[in-house]
């Protein structure tokens, strides 16, 4: 899936910055994110910086915006469900995950904002979590800000230095594509798959 998607957006650059948005947005929404693999993706686009089809600061930009947006929707449906989000649908057929989410919070903390974020089966929950459990707007923002702007390079410089390589290699990248593109895939998915498993 995400091959098609690469092979697509290189196609049509144009719509890979919403391909971006989405990736980061539906990655903070409660139990969706758990199964959308929005890192791989975003690392995936961001190697079509160095062939010039894609601006970094636009996917830098189309990243982050998708990612507060993310966050703050899913904060405010927790701040609007106090005491009651395992009753909320999709989160009532959830609630270990629910539980296991608020001992976290409870216990990091401001923290457990930072480092969800790179955390993609938790990441999905810390927000709604943080607002359920009475978090202040004015605490949980900021914190949240800066979490995704460590986040969205983290994910967006990788991916345009692998792009950068291929470009620089010269005759040898008809010859090294496909293993280059199959192992970044494959470590990257593979991370995923670990996070999500380990949580």
């Amino acid at each position: 899936m995400i091959h098609d998607i690469v092979q697509y957006v290189s196609g049509h650059p144009a719509q890979a910055y919403g391909t971006l948005f989405l990736a980061a947005l539906l990655e903070a929404v409660p139990v969706v994110g758990s199964f959308v693999p929005g890192s791989t993706i975003i690392l995936s686009l961001s190697a079509l910086i160095a062939t010039g089809d894609l601006n970094l600061v636009l996917v830098l930009a189309s990243t982050i915006s998708g990612a507060l947006i993310g966050d703050g929707t899913a904060f405010w449906l927790g701040h609007l469900n106090q005491g009651k989000l395992d009753r909320v649908w999709p989160l009532d057929h959830y609630p270990e995950v629910v539980r296991q989410s608020e001992a976290v919070f409870e216990k990091y903390g401001s923290a457990a904002i930072l480092a969800a974020r790179f955390l993609p089966p938790v990441r999905a929950f810390v927000p709604v979590v943080a607002g359920t459990l009475g978090m202040a707007p004015r605490r949980f923002y900021p914190r949240s800000v800066i979490a995704i702007a460590l986040w969205a390079p983290a994910h967006v410089v990788p991916g345009y230095l692998a792009g950068s390589a291929y470009e620089r290699s010269g005759a040898m990248a008809e010859q090294l594509v496909l293993p280059i593109v199959a192992g970044v895939l494959a470590i990257a998915l593979a991370i995923w798959a670990y996070r999500r498993w380990a949580a």
